[in-house]
């Protein structure tokens, strides 16, 4: 028998190995790979024995095994499934699309909306003032709103920096920003246990990879230790920016109006 190898075969085993990929680096990101390893190491002597060497007793407690495994797949793996829906979802064309069909309004942000955040951080990072300012976008971040306290109010750099001075009760929290407010201030963000992270990075700065892994917030973080200014997006740093290059950052922002 000769085996037909066509276009959509090929196109079949293109996409399930850019699928294997994209969870490949999803679980080294996030330090789960040697999890997936194992499920992997299971599923293959669960196809030898029942499959291959046919053993029917063993193969029947896999089986069993099997489908209780995937309800405990998904809630062992749920921040990642959430990250992989989420990474699916910011798509430019999606996102566009979903807009469309709710009727949700998006506006850059301009120069005069940024610039209290800006003069603030410049200010904060030259008196080593560590502060972490999360944006939120598209994603609604109102469970991290509901662990600090509303305060509701425009921005101001007097405030965000009132906010983050050393003696205040609300400095050790994170500052959420939505809809061009002031949303809440001491809030707690998940912390990120990418082993990519450079060691000397603290904790805001693994707070603030942490939520930009489940959201597609913007995170501003000031370190209090050099007085660095580094932004964090979609998984990934930004380090060391100066007064021009966050400006220009933020400017990018789209605030979305619902």
């Amino acid at each position: 028998m000769f085996i037909e190898f066509g276009i959509k075969d090929l196109v079949d085993i293109l996409l399930v190995a850019f699928l294997l990929y994209k969870i490949y680096r999803l679980m080294k990101e996030t330090g789960s790979l040697n999890i997936f390893i194992g499920v992997l190491i299971f599923l293959g002597v669960w196809v030898l024995v029942s499959q291959v060497l046919e053993m029917r007793l063993l193969g029947r407690i896999f089986d069993l095994l099997q489908s209780v495994g995937i309800l405990a797949l998904i809630v062992l793996f749920q921040e990642e499934i959430r990250r992989f829906l989420l990474t699916l979802g910011n798509h430019h064309h999606m996102r566009s699309f979903f807009r469309f069909l709710g009727g949700h309004k998006e506006n850059t942000v301009g120069r005069a909306d940024i610039m209290p955040l800006v003069m603030a951080c410049i200010n904060m990072s030259k008196q080593k003032v560590g502060a972490l300012i999360v944006i939120e976008q598209e994603v609604p971040l109102n469970e991290f709103v509901r662990t600090g306290d509303v305060i509701d109010a425009a921005i101001s750099q007097r405030l965000v920096e009132n906010i983050f001075f050393k003696n205040s009760p609300l400095h050790d929290g994170a500052m959420i920003v939505s809809n061009n407010r002031i949303k809440a201030a001491g809030c707690i963000l998940p912390v990120s246990h990418d082993l990519n992270i450079p060691r000397h990075l603290g904790l805001r700065h693994r707070a603030a990879l942490g939520v930009s892994q489940v959201s597609d917030a913007i995170v501003i973080i000031v370190s209090e230790q050099t007085g660095a200014i580094s932004l964090a997006h979609e998984g990934q740093f930004r380090l060391r920016l100066t007064a021009e290059e966050l400006e220009r950052e933020l400017t990018r922002v789209k605030i979305i109006k619902r």
